[in-house]
């Protein structure tokens, strides 16, 4: 039975009406008429099977928990907006990325002329897509610096809404200031090729040093790798009353302390040392005990080994139990496979933001992946969520 009877729709149309219904030309008035609606009383609700009226409710045990992320679904992820393309640089790092997201990479030719020059050719639409271009920018660094931008430039042109160069390791970072005089400042020269070639947005994964944020004129998403070996270390039968995390230099002091809280809140121990070239590092000193302990040096890379070698030694004579070497972005230059393998360490624990060929492996190496952390934090700034999501929120780092 209709509880309600409303006017007709003539008289509706009527009522809604700005005007009033002209009659004879002229107009009747200014102001609408108001609308009456006529309402019929009905009896009250019943009791059905002597049970009083109610508001069905779910079984709450039936009810799946949503956790987050909420997008685990792979009908969430079938977002043809998003595109994934790979230079050459780490096609197997982008791979993974895009199996976390369900994703196929994007089609793309990439090859070099005779004389070395890059090509880029898009082989699929991208009007319209929110792109993202997969390339560390590891050595040989100009030349996959140099694809970047052009693979930039090529999706710029192919009409894309939205570009984020994804860099997992962002090359010239450790020219990030003037030390001396008449030095060149590379990491914002970097910064602002990038930007000129035509990316809206650049994603990072642990910088040298994170005021490098600063050199780009674009929105910088930057985040860390410390959490995938933090869950790695959590999962070895080490007491948290045996630890000591270590910081490689002075510089990196800041980092070491927010990994050390992150890991039972360890004690710190710094080394000091003086580095009289590039490349060459002499360790003079401890700064705290490591006597009996198991001691895990923390740093964003590994390139020569020279400075993290040298600090295991000094932690060996301090009587360390054990050395971890841990870091984001192994760039393993020579002679670092020699120095790494020498026996110092119980083990190397890195990330694969940098491929690693298979003659740099040995036997104390442990590589980790970073694919859903950037595939996570690549799907988030897709949906416009925070990038400071849980577990791989910022590690506090001031």
């Amino acid at each position: 039975m209709p509880l309600c009877h409303s006017p007709t729709s003539a008289a509706v149309a009527t009522a809604a009406s700005p005007v009033a219904a002209r009659s004879g030309g002229l107009l009747r008035s200014s102001r609408p008429a108001p609308v009456v609606v006529r309402c019929k009383k009905v009896d009250s609700l019943r009791a059905i099977n002597g049970s009083p009226p109610c508001i069905p409710v779910s079984d709450r045990s039936l009810l799946t928990p949503v956790n987050l992320p909420v997008f685990r679904d792979p009908s969430m992820r079938n977002d043809t907006r998003l595109r994934i393309f790979s230079g050459t640089a780490n096609p197997s790092l982008s791979q993974e990325i895009a199996s976390y997201l369900g994703l196929e990479l994007g089609k793309i030719n990439i090859k070099r002329f005779a004389d070395g020059e890059i090509y880029v050719q898009l082989q699929e639409s991208v009007r319209g897509c929110d792109v993202f271009l997969v390339q560390p920018t590891c050595p040989p660094a100009n030349e996959n610096l140099m694809e970047l931008l052009i693979m930039i430039d090529a999706c710029r042109r192919a009409s894309a809404k939205n570009i984020t160069a994804v860099i997992p390791y962002f090359g010239y970072a450790r020219a990030d200031r003037k030390s001396q005089g008449r030095e060149s400042i590379a990491a914002k020269l970097v910064a602002n090729m990038i930007t000129e070639a035509g990316a809206n947005r650049v994603l990072v994964c642990d910088l040298h040093s994170s005021q490098a944020m600063g050199y780009f004129d674009i929105p910088v998403d930057h985040v860390y790798g410390q959490p995938v070996i933090l869950d790695y270390l959590a999962s070895k039968t080490i007491c948290s009353n045996d630890l000591v995390v270590v910081s490689p230099d002075v510089g990196g002091v800041a980092r070491a302390r927010a990994f050390a809280k992150k890991l039972s809140d360890a004690p710190l121990a710094i080394v000091d040392k003086r580095r009289h070239g590039h490349n060459v590092a002499e360790v003079m000193n401890l700064i705290g005990d490591v006597r009996g302990k198991v001691a895990v040096m923390m740093d964003d890379m590994i390139d020569t080994a020279g400075t993290i070698a040298k600090g295991a030694e000094l932690l060996h004579q301090e009587g360390a139990r054990e050395v971890y070497a841990c870091c984001t972005h192994a760039v393993f230059s020579p002679p670092a496979i020699e120095r790494l393998s020498s026996g110092l360490f119980q083990e190397v624990i890195i990330t694969n933001t940098i491929p690693l060929k298979e003659e740099k492996t040995f036997p104390q190496l442990t590589i980790l992946s970073v694919a859903n952390l950037l595939g996570e934090t690549i799907w988030r700034v897709h949906d416009d969520c925070s990038v400071g999501h849980e577990p791989y929120s910022s590690l506090d780092i001031d």
